[in-house]
Order: C-alpha cells, then structure tokens, then sequence
C-alpha cells in the first residue's frame, strides 16, 4: 500500500513497516483443499451445535477420519472466528463428613433421577424428568409434561424396566414427588434401594446435575416450544443425540451406545435417522410437523363429540345430547366448559363408566 499510494521505493517501505524484503516477495501458497474441507465441516457443526467447543469439534473431526491434531483444530476454529463456550464454573467441593458416596460400578446399578422446568411461548410450564444412568452416561428418559407427580415416575420408572430390567439403586433428592410413598412402595417390591441425597446438596447427585446443565445450554436455553407437542419431539430428538452422537470427555470422546459398558436400548432411532428427518436442532420444527400429520385423528362419536368422552367408538350414534351441544360449541366459548362436564356426567351415566 505504502509503494502504490505513496510511490516510495519497495525497500523504503519495508523498513518504515518494519518487514523483512523477502517476506514481501514471497507468494502466499494456496490453501489446501483438505483445509477448507476440514474448515467447512467446523462451520457445520458450530452452526448445528452453537454451544459445543473445539474439542468436541475435534473428537468429531477425528471419528469421521480427519487426520488432524488438537493444535491445528484449535487454530482453525479460531480462524473460522467460531464461538467458544462461556468457561465452566469452579466445581464446588463437598463439605466434610456424610460418608462416602454411592459409586455406580455397572449398568443398571444406579439411575439418577431429577426433575427441570421449562416453559412454552404461552408461558405455562413445562415439566422434564430425567433419568441418567451414572456408569454408562446414557439419558434414559426425558419426560415432558405440564406437570408430573410420584404416580407418573412410578409409571416412567416402570416402562424403562420393561425395557432394560430394574435398577439397584436410585439416586434422587427429597422432592415431594420421590419421597412419595408410591415410589417408595414401588422400590420395595422391585428390591431396589433408594439413596436420597442431604437437603441442599446437589453436588451428591452430581451425573444427573451435569445432565440437567448439558441439557439446559444446548437445549432449553436455544429453542422456543410452541406447544407441548413440540416440546416432546424436539426433547426426545435431543436425548437420542445426545445417546447417539455427542462425544463424552468422561467415556473418552464415546457415546453412551459406544461405550463398553453399554448403551441405550436396541429400540432407539439411530442419529443418522433422525438427522436426516429433522436436520438442525434449531430447524427441527419440521419433525414436529411430521409428527402431527402422522398422529391418528381423535376417534369422533355418533355425535361429533370426541369418543374419549362417551367412550362411543363404533360411531353408531345414540350418543347424548349433552355431548352433541358440546362438540357444537366453537373452541374459546366460555361455555365450552361447562358443557364439557355435563356431557362427560351424561355419557358416563349411560354407559356406566366411571370417570375420575
């Protein structure tokens, strides 16, 4: 710039910059096209997975058969001007005393149980429990709901058992819903023994913790849940990655299906099923469309109304006249409700089905 603007001679300008002369002559050698593969793969993930660092992008890099080392991957991810995650906080120590803690030694040997709240775009709670196998790492279950009580864990307790067999241990803390008796209950007759953590110390329950932190920053703080129904499939199409794909520094860079420990059950869509399906986390809104257009419709009575209200699957007719008027009303009307009830009463009454 110096020579063409100020029309100095070459030497000159290279001493006022101080740069060496040959530096200057030097041609710059093209990129490599290996390079700008390598570069354009670290922009896909950076896009896809906003809060993932450089070394995850480099266990990735190095599975799908990248020659490269953790110096190089840093210095490109550094040149792509790439966003880094915030730095970890300092881990907090245990205070002394309250014996050693339970260590899971095999799987199925301790399931840790916590819950998270969330909430959709109408601002009403979303409920997550979440269960963690602690020796495989493997998110065994992310329940989703508006809200969920000891009758429900027991319920989602017992379908992971059906799946994979009963646990010996739970791990949990002292929340009205896991020192229920129904949950107690439940662990005596299946012979599993329950580890309640102190009140107050969640750094006893440290695997569903750093679970619960995982999904916090790459999930709920990056999607916005329209519905309840979104909220579902986004979640699940999350905790299938997140067993699938995402390497884990604790497993040395495997997943949870890697793992020579084990992995999630044989039932489980593969990642690669689900990428191609949703693409992007944060483009995943199409999943939930795909979803619904495959839901069955609602069963409707002889009336119109809904079946699950007079239980009238045949759609023969002779359904009450309280749930004609209710199917009748426009969705918002304020006595929508009310007839709700008295065609649920009318149609019960008919057919003798006791309804809570």
């Amino acid at each position: 710039m110096l020579v063409d603007r100020f029309g100095v001679s070459e030497r000159r300008a290279c001493s006022v910059v101080g740069q060496h002369r040959s530096t200057q002559r030097l041609t710059p050698r093209p990129r490599p096209e290996a390079e700008d593969k390598v570069r354009r793969r670290l922009r896909e993930i950076a896009r896809k997975h906003p809060r993932w660092g450089w070394k995850t992008a480099h266990t990735i890099l190095r599975r799908e058969g990248h020659t490269i080392n953790r110096k190089r991957t840093r210095r490109l991810w550094r040149d792509e001007g790439l966003r880094r995650p915030a730095p970890c906080k300092r881990k907090r120590t245990r205070p002394p005393g309250g014996g050693p803690l339970l260590r899971a030694e095999h799987p199925n040997h301790v399931w840790a149980i916590d819950f998270q709240f969330d909430e959709t775009a109408d601002r009403r709670r979303l409920k997550l429990c979440n269960i963690v196998d602690e020796h495989t790492r493997e998110a065994l279950a992310m329940d989703v709901d508006r809200h969920c009580t000891a009758d429900d864990v027991v319920a989602i307790i017992e379908r992971l058992v059906g799946e994979r067999g009963a646990p010996e241990h739970l791990r949990m803390d002292n929340g009205p819903e896991l020192i229920a008796w129904a949950l107690r209950d439940w662990c005596r007759m299946h012979n599993t023994t329950t580890s309640y953590i102190e009140p107050g110390s969640p750094w006893e329950n440290p695997f569903v913790e750093s679970f619960n932190g995982r999904c916090r920053d790459e999930l709920l703080n990056i999607e916005e849940f329209g519905s309840l129904l979104e909220a579902r499939v986004v979640t699940e199409a999350w905790r299938v990655e997140y067993n699938t794909y995402r390497p884990h520094s604790s497993l040395g860079g495997l997943t949870p299906a890697e793992s020579p420990g084990g992995g999630p059950s044989t039932n489980q869509h593969s990642h690669d099923n689900w990428t191609t399906q949703r693409g992007p986390l944060s483009t995943s809104r199409s999943a939930v469309l795909v979803v619904m257009t495959t839901l069955r419709p609602a069963a409707r009575c002889g009336a119109g109304g809904p079946s699950d209200l007079c239980g009238d699957e045949s759609g023969v007719g002779g359904c009450s006249r309280s749930c004609s008027a209710y199917a009748s009303t426009p969705r918002g009307s304020p006595a929508r409700r009310s007839r709700l009830a008295a065609a649920s009463r009318e149609c019960s009454n008919r057919l003798g089905v006791s309804r809570r």
